[in-house]
C-alpha cells in the first residue's frame, strides 16, 4: 500500500530486505555463539555458579530486598516528580512573566546538573543539616536527586505536549467563552496527556534505572548494590550481572506494556462522538461555576 510517507517495496526491494534480514540473523547467531563459547571457556557456565539462583536464600536475602528498595525509591520519585513536573511545565506557559521566568530558571538549572551530582549534594545536605539516620539517608538522597532532575525533564515534556496541540484548540475554546484555566484543564491537558504518555513512560524507565547510581555512590541497598553482595558471597560475578539485567528488562517491559495499554485505552475513550459544544453548554458550565462560588461564599459568611 502506497502513501505519502511509504511506498510499497517492489520485487528487488523485497529480495534485498530478505537478504539483509538473513544476514542480520546469521551475524546475531554467530555473536551469541561467540559469547556462549567465551563464557564456557572461562568457566562461567558451570552449574555451581548458577545454582544459587535456584535456591530461595539468594532471592530472599539479596535480590528481593534489593528489588524492593529499587521499587520503593523509584515509586517515591515518580509520585513526587510527576505532579511537580506538571506544575512547572504549566507554569512555563503562564501569561505572567515572573511566573514564567521563575519556572524556567528552576527547570533549566536542575535539568543541567547530572542526577548523580544532585544525589551527592542531597546526601551531603542531609548529613550536615538534618537528623535523618544513616540507614535512611541514602534513600532520601536518591529520591531527592531523582525528583529534582526528572521533574525538570517532565516539565519540558508537559510543556512540549501542550504546545504540540493545534493552536485552534485553545482559540476555539476561548471563542465560546472558556477562560484560560478552563481551557487548560478541560481542553488542552486531556489531549496532551495521550501525546505525552510515551515520553513520560520513557522518563519513568530512566528513574527506575537511575536508582542504581545511589547504590554505586551512596551505598543505597538497591538491586545492583545487593547483587555485588551476592556475588561476593557466591563468587558468581557474571551470572549475577546477567540475572539482575534480566530482572531490569522484565521490570521495565512490564512498565512500558502497561503504558501502551493505558495509552490505547485513553485514545479509545477520547474518540469524538461528533457532539458540538454550543453556547448553552458553555453558559451551563459558567453558571455552574458561578453558582458553586456563590454557595461557597454564602457558606463562608454563615
Amino acid at each position: 500500500m502506497t502513501s505519502v510517507l511509504y511506498d510499497t517495496p517492489g520485487p528487488r526491494a523485497k529480495r534485498r530486505n530478505v537478504i539483509f534480514s538473513v544476514v542480520f540473523f546469521v551475524l546475531l547467531a554467530l555473536f551469541l555463539w561467540w559469547i556462549w563459547r567465551t563464557m564456557d571457556d572461562k568457566g562461567q557456565l558451570k552449574w555451581s555458579l548458577w545454582e544459587p539462583f535456584t535456591e530461595s536464600q539468594a532471592w530472599t536475602t539479596y535480590l528481593l530486598p534489593g528489588l524492593g528498595d529499587t521499587l520503593k525509591g523509584a515509586a517515591l520519585a515518580m509520585v513526587i516528580a510527576l505532579p511537580l513536573g506538571a506544575f512547572f511545565g504549566i507554569s512555563r506557559l503562564s501569561d505572567h512573566r515572573w511566573v514564567r521566568a521563575s519556572a524556567s530558571t528552576v527547570v533549566e538549572f536542575f535539568r543541567a546538573i547530572p542526577v548523580l551530582l544532585l544525589m551527592l549534594f542531597a546526601n551531603e545536605f542531609y548529613v550536615r543539616y538534618t537528623d535523618i539516620s544513616s540507614e535512611q539517608r541514602p534513600l532520601y538522597a536518591v529520591v531527592t536527586g531523582l525528583v529534582l532532575y526528572n521533574a525538570s525533564v517532565l516539565a519540558e515534556i508537559v510543556r512540549a505536549g501542550i504546545l504540540s496541540l493545534p493552536k485552534g484548540q485553545s482559540e476555539a475554546a476561548m471563542a465560546v467563552g472558556l477562560r484560560k484555566g478552563q481551557v487548560m484543564t478541560n481542553v488542552l491537558l486531556p489531549q496532551a496527556v495521550t501525546a505525552m504518555l510515551p515520553a513520560i513512560v520513557s522518563q519513568l524507565v530512566v528513574i527506575v534505572k537511575d536508582t542504581a547510581l545511589g547504590g554505586v555512590m551512596l551505598g543505597f541497598t538497591e538491586l545492583l548494590n545487593s547483587r555485588s553482595t551476592l556475588a561476593a558471597n557466591y563468587a558468581n560475578v557474571i551470572p549475577s550481572f546477567i540475572v539482575v539485567a534480566v530482572i531490569y528488562i522484565v521490570l521495565n517491559f512490564i512498565l512500558t506494556s502497561f503504558a501502551s495499554w493505558l495509552e490505547g485505552r485513553l485514545r479509545r475513550s477520547k474518540k469524538s462522538t461528533g457532539a458540538v459544544l454550543g453556547a448553552d453548554d458553555v453558559d451551563d458550565i459558567n453558571a455552574g461555576e458561578v453558582g458553586g462560588t456563590a454557595a461557597t461564599g454564602a457558606g463562608g459568611t454563615t
